[in-house]
């Protein structure tokens, strides 16, 4: 072959592979130029096809790790992963699922400590001795004197009012008894109670200060007694406080951090572009339960270390019990909140929506208080309620150290809530 020749062919080849050395197969060779002719002799000579074939092997190379990772990685995974970043990027959530909770705790934990008891604040008629009550008012100063801290144990206080204003003392509940002087002889004086019988630091006080009059006055006891005095750390109430604030902290994280995602992404009208690509909707719907779970144990464990730490609240069960009902209670919410969010397209049909659920269980659940206060007849429907399922199980294991099985009842109730509020909220979701 002619030198000129060979130097044609091998300006060609530089120009077809380019500076890389990568084959450029898919351009169209300018017409009559030398580049026809070499892909007619690369076709007739059989070398056209090691060049393709090398071309794709190197753009299967540089989109392998991609490629691969994108089919590796399930739907749900990814759809999990949006749903963290969403959350990890609200500082206001982070602030009101793991911060709140503690700062609740560290305030009601202050305001309601173990303390020295409180004083009875008991008050004594006493009238003035242009009236001619002198010798009432002789009874009313040692009764006063008899009833002081420092003349008895039982932590009373007395004070001398006036007639008017031990009524008025009583009424508005600064005082627990009013103790009225009328008549006796110079040995032990006559006195009438006035107190209110519905309220129950009223019928202790009527107790204590007859307790300590008949004492003062030579009353003899009978029955020997002794005492044995206990603080014992489950008796508390920060140790029934606690339990209550994880649940309460479970179910406003699960249902207003879901139900405000879901209708801000239906009023972006992000579900409706979703709901147009491949995604199954459960799918979607069910990432938002697993990202709960994913902060679940921060969650839990930010209150629990802390009231360990600085109240000394101890979990007497099992900590693999204590993890589990938490999971089981994060999915019951969650599916409420779903549930909840299934049809609103605004926050304020949202927020009106979540309020009338969350409501009901704020107050009857027994979160600060215990629920069997409320009356008998609304007991088979609070112990419906989920929050107060999870609130009983959770004093069961933590309080009482009880096994998991001996709260069969209450994971039951949860588990039933979960699962109906997820099916119906799949079945009711709106996507525009």
């Amino acid at each position: 072959m002619p030198e000129a020749r060979k130097d044609s062919i091998a300006q060609e080849e530089r120009v077809a592979t380019g500076p890389s050395g990568t084959a450029h197969v898919g351009e169209a060779p300018r017409e009559g130029g030398p580049r026809e002719g070499r892909a007619s002799m690369d076709a007739s000579s059989g070398r056209g096809e090691p060049v393709r074939e090398a071309a794709s092997a190197r753009g299967a190379s540089g989109t392998g790790a991609e490629g691969g990772r994108a089919e590796r990685l399930h739907p749900l995974v990814e759809l999990t992963r949006v749903r963290v970043r969403e959350f990890v990027r609200e500082p206001e959530a982070m602030f009101w699922v793991f911060v709140f909770p503690v700062l609740m705790a560290c305030a009601l934990g202050i305001a309601f400590r173990n303390t020295a008891p409180e004083l009875t604040r008991i008050a004594v008629e006493r009238v003035s001795d242009d009236a001619g009550g002198s010798g009432a008012n002789r009874d009313a100063d040692r009764i006063v004197a008899a009833l002081s801290p420092s003349s008895n144990s039982s932590g009373l206080s007395a004070a001398a009012l006036t007639p008017e204003q031990a009524a008025q003392a009583l009424r508005t509940g600064r005082v627990a008894i009013v103790i009225r002087p009328v008549g006796g002889d110079a040995g032990a004086p006559e006195v009438e109670y006035r107190y209110d019988p519905t309220r129950p630091e009223s019928r202790m006080a009527r107790l204590s200060v007859d307790d300590a009059l008949q004492r003062e006055f030579g009353r003899a006891d009978v029955v020997g007694v002794r005492e044995e005095t206990r603080t014992e750390p489950g008796a508390r109430y920060i140790d029934f406080l606690i339990p209550g604030l994880i649940g309460l902290n479970l179910m406003g994280s699960g249902m207003w951090g879901l139900g405000f995602a879901i209708v801000q992404a239906r009023n972006r009208k992000l579900l409706k572009r979703l709901a147009a690509t491949p995604m199954r909707r459960t799918h979607f719907l069910f990432s938002f339960m697993l990202s709960r779970l994913i902060f679940l144990t921060f969650e839990v464990a930010a209150v629990v270390i802390f009231a360990w730490l600085v109240f000394g609240v101890r979990v007497q069960g099992s900590l693999a019990s204590l993890a589990l009902l938490s999971v089981i209670g994060a999915m019951s919410f969650a599916g409420l909140g779903l549930l909840v969010a299934a049809r609103p397209k605004t926050i304020e049909g949202v927020s009106g929506l979540m309020n009338l659920v969350m409501l009901p269980m704020w107050l009857l659940s027994g979160t600060f208080f215990s629920a069997s206060r409320f009356p008998e007849s609304v007991q088979p429907f609070i112990k419906a309620l989920p929050l107060t399922a999870l609130n009983d199980s959770y004093r069961a294991v933590m309080n009482e150290g009880l096994p998991l099985a001996s709260s069969w009842t209450e994971i039951s109730v949860m588990l039933a809530w979960g699962l109906i509020s997820f099916a119906l909220a799949l079945r009711l979701f709106r996507w525009q």
